[in-house]
């Protein structure tokens, strides 16, 4: 079979990665750690292209020899089936409009896109923050002003429920599964056939996180919205950035918590039983999803490389289904095998 070499380009909200891969093995990578200055600097997310373009185009003049393909993260563009998507106009327009929303991963497809040119191949996103596959159920939210949308780390749950099926023996379109994404912002999903029927989101719902509050009792957030002791863009902060373990213990350091629960500080280790409480709360809700018939639970990313929080999360959650932990976040390889998947002609290219 013929090998394929992909380069892979991954914008954080603080950092740029890139990678080159032969099918899924990593020949070479390298993540660009943005000066906090020069991003602030920066009052628009799209000001900030050329500033991560730079750091890009100087990286693949040595390792990127006849590239196949680049993959790309994709943003928060408009509501989308799972899959690979060809890199086009209309994705472009959209992720320069931030339709759903400011992310660095808005910025992916627009990289993609100019180093394709360079190397004359096709750009790819795979399943990007936007992806769309509920249920009609789930969009209720209790009033119609207000859909639930579905936002999420979508590329890290479909590659773990795809990589936990072949590990039961299952095929994919036969599973169910509840994943749970847990890093700086967590998402826990049901994932029924490999898809996302339903998943709080990230931003504003569920677990409260590293750095984001999660869903907050409602009253109480309405007197603060009102109070004027905030403005509007510090109440977002509030939400998604400052919040979670960085409102309660001036960090976001999972590391550093531990180290903390480690020397005796109690208020650490409540603050962190209680995201663990959070988090199995929000996977038994969605057990009920789907209905209680689970072929396993999935713990993945970088929080599932705590031994404490995933003990404590599995002493709740232990009866519903086995526990499947795969730490760590391995997003460069998932948009490799995305891309890989297309050119195999294993899935369809899709068109956004």
């Amino acid at each position: 079979m013929q090998a394929h070499k992909i380069l892979v380009v991954n914008p954080g909200s603080t950092t740029t990665k890139i990678a080159l891969f032969e099918d899924d093995a990593e020949l070479a990578g390298d993540v660009f750690r943005h000066d906090a200055a020069a991003l602030r600097a920066c009052p628009r997310l799209w000001d900030q292209f050329d500033l991560r373009w730079q750091a890009v185009d100087g990286w693949i003049s040595r390792p990127a020899r006849d590239v196949s393909a680049v993959a790309a993260m994709g943003g928060l563009f408009r509501g989308l089936e799972g899959g690979t998507y060809a890199v086009n106009d209309r994705m472009l327009a959209d992720a320069r409009a931030n339709v759903q929303g400011e992310h660095a991963s808005n910025l992916g497809c627009a990289l993609a896109h100019r180093l394709a040119a360079a190397y004359d191949c096709p750009a790819y996103v795979v399943d990007p923050v936007s992806v769309d596959e509920f249920e009609p159920l789930a969009r209720y939210s209790g009033h119609p002003s207000i859909a639930r949308r579905s936002l999420s780390h979508a590329l890290n749950i479909h590659a773990a429920a795809r990589r936990a099926a072949a590990g039961l023996g299952i095929e994919l379109r036969e599973s169910s599964l509840i994943v749970a994404h847990l890093g700086g912002g967590i998402s826990v999903a049901p994932v029924r056939g490999g898809r996302i029927v339903d998943v709080n989101d990230a931003s504003s719902d569920g677990p409260f996180s590293p750095e984001r509050t999660g869903g907050l009792p409602l009253q109480p957030f309405l007197d603060l919205c009102f109070s004027g002791s905030r403005s509007e863009r510090e109440m977002r902060k509030l939400v998604m950035g400052a919040g979670g373990l960085v409102a309660y213990l001036g960090t976001n350091s999972a590391l550093e918590v531990e180290e903390r629960i480690r020397a005796g500080d109690g208020a650490a280790r409540a603050a962190y039983e209680a995201m663990a409480y959070q988090i199995a709360k929000e996977i038994g809700a969605m057990s009920t999803v789907l209905a209680g018939r689970v072929h396993a639970i999935v713990l993945a990313g970088g929080l599932a490389g705590s031994a404490l929080l995933v003990d404590w999360i599995k002493q709740r959650i232990g009866f519903i289904a086995p526990v499947l932990v795969f730490p760590g976040e391995d997003e460069m390889r998932a948009l490799a095998q995305g891309a890989l998947r297309a050119m195999r002609g294993e899935t369809p290219v899709l068109e956004y």
